[in-house]
């Protein structure tokens, strides 16, 4: 058994939605559900940025297209391609949710701790990164998470299992031969 679920896949390709429709199909059926999801901001038809919202609609800044403000003077901010990661806004709203993880607002446990997703901006973060790793070892919960896969979707992923663990080598040495074959 497990106790966690993650997805991947390449940008766009819809965990965030998938993530969505799971959080309404659980509260749906009175599970307990917290935690937050990315967002794509749009100016004009046109991604400018990403938010983070939590499950109960609170909103805040992820990053922006070469947005710096309320950043300190002189000192370099973190960047993905061409946005500009808000670290202190990430934390302010994703951090405090992790102190409750695992008790709903009703005080029920065993709730599902939603994580979309454990990406490159939100990895700019060492507080995200220890709270992460302290969701998947609590027991109080399960997680529900998004890791994203590289654009252009030029990575094999293998989930390694009991039942597949001794079996698997074959089609790791078989897509290991075809990425050779593409770099000769």
């Amino acid at each position: 058994m497990f106790k966690h679920v993650f997805l991947t896949g390449a940008p766009g390709m819809g965990k965030t939605t998938l993530v969505q429709k799971a959080c309404e199909a659980l509260t749906g059926a009175g599970e307990a559900v917290d935690g937050f999801y990315t967002e794509e901001v749009r100016e004009g038809g046109r991604r400018v940025g990403f938010d983070v919202v939590t499950l109960s609609g609170k909103r805040g800044r992820l990053s922006r297209v070469g947005d710096s403000s309320g950043h300190s003077a002189g000192r370099r901010e973190p960047r993905v391609g061409p946005y500009v990661v808000d670290i202190p806004s990430f934390e302010n709203l994703a951090l405090p949710l992790f102190r409750n993880m695992g008790v709903a607002e009703d005080g029920r446990k065993g709730a599902v701790f939603v994580i979309d997703e454990i990406g490159k901006m939100e990895l700019f973060s060492q507080p995200f990164v220890r709270a992460v790793r302290q969701a998947l070892d609590c027991s109080a919960c399960s997680i529900l998470g998004t890791i994203p896969v590289p654009k252009g979707s030029d990575v094999k992923v293998f989930t390694v299992t009991k039942d597949n663990r001794d079996i698997i080598l074959q089609d790791i040495m078989a897509a290991l031969q075809e990425c050779i074959k593409q770099t000769s």
